[in-house]
C-alpha cells in the first residue's frame, strides 16, 4: 500500500504541472475524443436496437410469435392443448390459424398481392403482444363478421381502399378444392393496421377463423403460434411439446427467421466496429502523446529510479495517466450517450427543423418562387417516433473499452522506460 501510495503522489503531482502547456492540450483532445466516441458508440448503437427492435418484435408478435406447430395427420388436438394449459410448459397464448396467399383487388381495378391470414375473432384480446404491436390506424380489429378483412396500412393505400370499402381475393392458393380464380371472395375492410415492420404493413391481411376454413378448403393446413414467456427458453419447449406430442413439427423464430435474423445482426457488428475505430485512433493519439510526456520526464524518470524504484512502477505512473485521461473521457461520454438516447425525438425534431429551414435559406436565396415548395422530411418524423433502445451490457461494453483503448495506448508507449539507461540520463543532465 506504501508502495501504490507513493505511485499515485507521483502521478498526482506530474498531472498538476501538465495542466498548462502543451501537454495539457494533448491530454485534454484525448479525453474529449474519448467522450465524443464513447457518446456517438452510445447513441448509434441505441438507435440501431430501436429500429432492429421494432422489426423483430413486428415478426416475432405478428408474423412468426416463438414457436410455430405444423400438425401431422394424427395429430391429438386435445393433448395438444392440454399441453398448452398446463403452467410448467411456459405458454402464455396458442393461437391457431390459417394461410394463404392472393391476388386482391380493391378500388378501380388496383391490385396487390397479399397474405390472408385467419385467426380467431378475439385475438386482439387474448394476445397482449399481438395488440401492442399491431397498431390500428383506421377502424378496430373486428373479425366478428364472417365478411370482415383488416388490411395493412400500405396494403391499403396500393389498393386504393378505406374503411368500409370491399376488397376481393382474385387469385387464391387454398387446398385442391378452392378455385384459383374468382370474383365472388368479396370482403369489407373493417379496418387499417399498422406496425413497425414495413413488410408487414405492405402484404398481411386478416380474416376471421371461420372465413378461413370455409374460404381455404378442406385440404388446406392449420397452424399453430405459440408464445411463451421466456423467449430464450424456445428449445425447452419445443424438446417438451415433441416428448409429449410427436404428431407435429415444431419450429423456433430463431430458425423460421434466421436470414432475416442473422442480416441484422451482421449489420449491427459492422457498425459496432467501424464506430469502434475512433478508440483507435484515439488510442494512437494517446501513445504519441505518451512517448512524448516519458521522453520529457526522463530526468525525473531517472532519478526516481536512483533513489531505488523499480522500472515497472514508474511504469504504472504513466500508465495510472492514461487510466485517467480515458476516465475523464468515457464517463462524461457515457453520461452525455444516454442522455441523447432517451430524447432522440427531441434531436430527429430539432434535426429536422434545421434541414428545413437551412434548405428553406437556400431557396429563398437562389429560387424564391420556389419557397413554397419547400417541405420538412417525414422521415425525421418516422424516425422521431421509434424509440432507441439502451441495452446495459452494450453501454458496459462500450464504456469500458473506451477507457481500456486508453489504457493500453498509456502501457504501450511507457514500455521505453524500461529501456532508459539512468547512468546515461544523469550523465547527460
Amino acid at each position: 500500500m506504501s508502495k501504490l501510495n507513493w505511485i499515485l503522489f507521483v502521478a498526482r503531482r506530474f498531472a498538476q504541472v501538465d495542466r498548462s502547456g502543451r501537454s495539457a492540450v494533448t491530454t485534454f483532445l484525448a479525453s474529449l475524443s474519448i467522450c465524443f466516441g464513447v457518446m456517438t458508440l452510445i447513441v448509434v448503437v441505441s438507435v440501431m436496437n430501436g429500429f432492429q427492435q421494432g422489426l423483430i418484435d413486428s415478426i416475432m408478435e405478428i408474423s412468426s410469435a416463438h414457436i410455430r406447430v405444423t400438425p401431422e395427420s394424427s395429430f391429438d388436438v386435445a393433448k395438444f392443448q392440454e399441453f398448452c394449459a398446463n403452467p410448467e410448459n411456459e405458454i402464455i397464448v396458442a393461437e391457431p390459424f390459417y394461410e394463404a396467399q392472393a391476388l386482391m383487388v380493391g378500388l378501380n381495378g388496383r391490385q396487390s398481392p397479399a397474405l390472408i391470414r385467419s385467426v380467431s375473432p378475439d385475438i386482439f384480446k387474448r394476445d397482449a403482444g399481438f395488440a401492442k404491436e399491431l397498431r390500428m390506424i383506421s377502424g378496430s380489429f373486428d373479425l366478428k363478421n364472417q365478411n370482415s378483412i383488416v388490411l395493412g396500412s400500405e396494403l391499403a393505400r396500393v389498393l386504393g381502399v378505406r374503411l368500409g370499402d370491399t376488397v376481393n381475393l382474385l387469385a387464391l392458393s387454398g387446398g385442391s378444392d378452392v378455385d384459383l380464380l374468382s370474383d365472388n371472395r368479396l370482403f369489407t375492410v373493417s379496418g387499417i393496421f399498422t406496425c413497425g415492420y414495413s413488410d408487414i404493413n405492405a402484404s398481411y391481411s386478416f380474416i376471421s377463423l371461420q372465413a378461413g376454413e370455409k374460404l381455404f378448403g378442406q385440404n388446406a393446413p392449420m397452424f399453430y403460434n405459440l408464445k411463451i414467456k421466456d423467449v430464450n427458453g424456445d428449445s425447452r419447449v419445443i424438446f417438451r411439446l415433441q416428448q409429449q406430442v410427436p404428431e407435429l413439427s415444431a419450429e423456433s423464430w430463431r430458425s423460421y427467421n434466421r436470414s432475416f435474423f442473422g442480416a441484422l445482426r451482421i449489420e449491427k457488428n459492422l457498425l459496432m466496429m467501424l464506430v469502434l475505430l475512433i478508440f483507435v485512433v484515439v488510442g494512437v493519439n494517446i501513445f504519441n502523446g505518451m512517448r512524448r510526456m516519458v521522453f520529457e520526464r526522463r530526468e525525473e524518470i531517472a532519478i526516481l529510479s536512483a533513489l531505488g524504484s523499480k522500472k515497472t512502477q514508474v511504469q504504472l505512473i504513466f500508465i495510472i495517466r492514461g487510466l485517467l485521461t480515458g476516465l475523464f473521457g468515457a464517463i462524461p461520454g457515457l453520461m452525455l450517450g444516454l442522455s441523447l438516447s432517451v430524447s432522440m425525438d427531441t434531436v430527429f425534431t430539432i434535426i429536422s427543423k434545421l434541414a428545413f429551414y437551412t434548405q428553406y435559406f437556400f431557396v429563398m436565396i437562389t429560387n424564391p418562387g420556389m419557397a413554397s415548395f419547400v417541405r420538412e422530411n417525414p422521415m425525421y418524423q418516422v424516425y422521431a417516433r421509434i424509440p432507441a433502445r439502451v441495452m446495459p451490457e452494450e453501454v458496459v461494453f462500450i464504456t469500458v473499452f473506451g477507457v481500456f483503448s486508453a489504457l493500453v495506448a498509456s502501457w504501450i508507449a511507457s514500455r521505453n522506460i524500461q529501456s532508459l539507461s539512468v547512468s546515461e540520463v544523469l550523465h547527460d543532465e
